[in-house]
């Protein structure tokens, strides 16, 4: 088996970031935390991020998340977080189980208590194309994000295959082998669906 990374603990992981605190102190920049799904690691992630608070004088703090978790460990996440990079890979919950295996359902709550809570959140369409791109999909993800979420922007994520030859080093399937990448064309098509939504289209992010 291939092992990647190494185990660290909290102050471990300040003291890396620390190195960095001149760039975050000029540009107004602070911590991301990502993944993988950080809410894996939710006591670890919160932890992490209320001692950056603290150590960093309440500098700027982000976490990217596909919201597929109990609500309790987003709760224990949400008091250390500025903004929340949410993201929602399909509305209808028969595709979303087909392509991830996993249903939406509690993605979409966990997204729509986050809002109602006052958490800041940017939906994000990892876009795949003949996968997610089509316009039924657009205008579903647009609707949720101005009627549910009370929100007008959605960051749209050009499909890349970058992490194709990860899987292969890992020994794993690649799920989405043979598709091809998401074009300038297929971005502005998407965008276009969006924007006549009434939504604020980010590219990348």
């Amino acid at each position: 088996m291939t092992v990647v990374g190494r185990i660290m603990g909290v102050d471990e992981v300040l003291r890396e970031v620390g190195q960095d605190a001149i760039f975050y102190s000029r540009s107004g920049g602070g911590l991301t935390v990502s993944g993988g799904e950080p809410l894996a690691q939710a006591a670890f992630a919160a932890e992490l991020l209320r001692r950056y608070k603290t150590d960093y004088g309440g500098a700027h703090t982000t976490v990217e998340t596909c919201g597929e978790a109990a609500w309790e460990e987003l709760a224990l996440v949400a008091p250390h977080v500025d903004l929340f990079l949410y993201d929602i890979k399909h509305m209808d919950a028969f595709e979303h189980r087909r392509l991830t295996g996993a249903d939406n359902e509690r993605i979409l709550e966990n997204a729509a208590r986050l809002a109602a809570s006052g958490a800041s959140v940017v939906v994000r369409l990892p876009l795949v194309p003949g996968v997610n791109d089509g316009e039924g999909n657009l205008r579903r993800t647009a609707e949720f994000a101005r009627s549910v979420l009370r929100i007008d922007r959605v960051d749209l994520l050009p499909y890349h295959r970058l992490g194709e030859p990860k899987y292969s080093r890992l020994g794993r399937s690649y799920q989405l082998a043979g598709v091809s990448p998401a074009s300038d064309a297929d971005v502005t098509a998407a965008r276009r669906v969006l924007e006549a939504c009434g939504m604020r289209v980010g590219i990348g992010g």
